[in-house]
């Protein structure tokens, strides 16, 4: 992947550099990607990442060598990957405003994130001249916002679409409805690039969302067929079939998307369950 050097702010369009937080792993990836972003009165700090000191350093420095000061920070979502460096970069610069979604209570969010301004579809952050503008796509997260840098069309999209791999759609927060009909929406927007939370940047926008959907939709037929075989089953029964290709090492996080998949299909009418959590095809 080109440029995803740890701690070593790369710049990825005019105004905007990138700076890879020190979070490998197999949920991140590469690492949580925070990003810079040149507004009329200094830097937005767009997912600071994890609460971790050394990122936080590497922020500070990046701001330094490209001569703006901190001035707010914007979360796509609350996850512990992706907002709670928002507390240590506060403790050092109070007046930093917080701009996002609110956090849903559902025990995967950053319990100490409180933005100073709630964001909301349509809403427009002015960068000068230029214009960034909130699309809420939920789905990965019910609380989950792209931004949208009108000019360049490039698409800071979060965990609602990463480089390299499908995002855990994990209910009760996330939705496999929802994400299905946020990436439809994005189909109408004029996207030249998508900057994601992990990975390299996508340069098909367009071809990356309409693969992404038809791979969802390839599963849910899957999910369909395992059902037809094996009714009467509960999600952790389905998911060595309906996740074959898929490491088995990965199936106990395969199994959230599953349900998600499986609600989906209750959600359409396709499908019903039991007292006991056992699906089978509707009628």
């Amino acid at each position: 992947m080109s440029g995803l050097i740890p701690g070593q702010a790369t710049a990825i369009a005019d105004g905007v550099w990138r700076l890879l937080a020190l979070n490998p792993g197999m949920m991140t990836g590469p690492g949580t990607n925070t990003y810079l972003i040149a507004a009329n009165d200094g830097l937005l700090v767009l997912d600071p990442g994890p609460a971790d000191s050394q990122h936080i350093i590497n922020i500070e420095a990046a701001a330094a060598d490209i001569g703006l000061p901190l001035s707010a920070v914007l979360v796509t979502h609350t996850h512990r990957d992706h907002s709670p460096a928002t507390t240590l970069l506060r403790e050092r610069l109070p007046e930093l405003r917080r701009l996002g979604p609110a956090a849903p209570d559902d025990g995967l969010q950053d319990d100490d994130w409180q933005p100073d301004q709630i964001l909301g579809d349509g809403d427009v952050i002015a960068l000068g001249e230029r214009r960034l503008r909130v699309i809420a796509t939920p789905g990965h997260v019910g609380n989950h916002l792209c931004f949208l840098l009108e000019d360049a069309g490039l698409l800071f999209s979060g965990d609602h679409l990463i480089q390299g791999s499908t995002v855990v759609i994990a209910p009760p927060s996330g939705s496999m409805k929802d994400y299905l009909e946020s990436l439809q929406r994005l189909q109408h927007e004029t996207l030249h690039q998508l900057a994601p939370g992990h990975g390299d940047l996508i340069d098909d926008p367009q071809g990356y969302i309409e693969h992404t959907i038809g791979h969802r939709l390839r599963r849910e037929e899957k999910v369909v067929r395992a059902l037809t075989q094996h009714p009467d089953s509960t999600a952790s029964d389905l998911v060595s079939t309906v996740y074959d290709d898929v490491p088995v090492f990965l199936h106990g996080v395969a199994t959230l998307s599953l349900m998600a998949h499986l609600i989906k299909l209750e959600q359409d009418g396709r499908a019903h369950r039991d007292a006991e959590e056992r699906w089978a095809l509707q009628g």
